[in-house]
């Protein structure tokens, strides 16, 4: 298979969607990879290195694009749109449920696009959104930290206190890999810090991974008001998969929260979990309503690429290998990537993307048959 590695256009996003060493277990394995020349200069990847693994390098993004299946980071932006089409395999983060207007182009297209955020194992887990949600979590937390200072528009609260003067306090919105990760960090920097999740379960777990360190709290309205109204720093860590993320700090909530808190809605990407929230970028990276500072980039991980890049492509090029041997019977060989399936011929075929927009929904197998 000819497989290409565009050079990602979204605003400061510097990873790339396959290192060296991946491209040379495609390249052993008797495929073509097709780099566009500087795709992997933002993650310290240069062009040497892929020719090197075995690849070539197309001077511009149609060349890359041109491939039959095209491995990257990012969901394709409105400057990327007239590269899809219907013999084209696309294998990237996607996030439809927060991005009609790209799920409407895909399925106009006709594009089969498989979304690395929607790959599920049969015990549940999303393997291809774990390592970017490890990294978001992490820099929720120094993010937060660093708008807290008051030059940055925040509150002037060092997270971890000093001695004689109480810690900041962090609220982090939900437990799974995004609120683990931002929950770890603010301890570590010696805050207060209060997680929030519906599962029982996964309160015990946290309560005993954690030692006590951290107050574990039901996610009820009731006690979302009562920690986020409390806290220096909120981070937004909710997660349906492959859905639109529900509103757990609605915006009436804002003007009781603290003056110049921070809020950082890592659950943006997906819709966010802050009625208020919108995506930001890197160089425009906050706003503020109601005195309340909101950090929103949906791209986190970006800021960090080097290592973004090769923790994501650690867990993403088993599927890359499986498609690329064997292309759309790969998916229907693995539960995995039907999950991951979201359009293909010009139908919808994840349903939480259908029900975020009011859409028909094809079952994945059947949308193939």
């Amino acid at each position: 298979m000819i497989i290409g590695l565009p050079k990602e256009v979204k605003d400061s996003e510097s990873r790339v969607g396959l290192t060296a060493g991946a491209v040379r277990m495609l390249t052993r394995r008797g495929h073509q990879v097709l780099v566009q020349t500087g795709a992997g200069d933002g993650s310290a990847i240069g062009d040497e290195e892929y020719i090197a693994a075995g690849a070539q390098i197309v001077p511009t993004a149609a060349d890359a694009w041109g491939a039959q299946m095209v491995v990257k980071v990012k969901e394709p932006v409105a400057a990327e749109y007239d590269f899809l089409r219907p013999d084209l395999l696309l294998f990237t983060y996607l996030h439809l449920a927060a991005d009609r207007p790209l799920t409407e182009r895909l399925l106009v297209a006709g594009t089969t696009a498989v979304a690395y955020e929607t790959v599920q194992t049969g015990d549940g887990r999303l393997p291809l959104l774990m390592p970017m949600s490890e990294v978001a979590g992490r820099m929720a937390t120094q993010v937060g930290a660093a708008y807290l200072q008051r030059n940055n528009g925040g509150r002037g609260v060092l997270l971890g206190g000093v001695p004689g003067v109480a810690p900041g306090r962090v609220a982090v919105l939900g437990g799974g890999v995004v609120g683990t990760n931002a929950a770890k960090m603010a301890i570590g920097l010696g805050a207060h810090v209060t997680v929030l999740d519906l599962s029982h379960n996964r309160l015990q777990y946290l309560d005993d991974v954690f030692r006590g360190q951290l107050e574990t709290r039901t996610s009820n309205e009731a006690n979302i008001e009562e920690a986020v109204f409390a806290a220096d720093l909120v981070i937004g860590a909710v997660l349906i998969p492959g859905g639109r993320a529900p509103w757990l700090v609605t915006r009436d909530m804002l003007p009781e929260m603290k003056k110049a808190s921070v809020i950082v809605d890592v659950s943006v990407d997906q819709g966010g979990c802050v009625e208020t929230s919108h995506p930001t970028t890197h160089s425009n990276p906050t706003f503020e309503i109601d005195g309340v500072v909101h950090y929103c980039v949906a791209n986190m991980p970006g800021a960090v690429p080097r290592t973004s890049t090769f923790a994501l492509t650690n867990q993403t090029v088993p599927y890359a290998l499986q498609l690329a041997d064997h292309g759309l019977d790969a998916i229907r060989r693995s539960i995995p990537l039907q999950h991951g399936l979201n359009t293909h011929a010009g139908q919808l075929t994840y349903e939480a993307v259908a029900q975020a927009f009011g859409m028909n929904y094809v079952d994945a197998v059947k949308s193939l048959s």
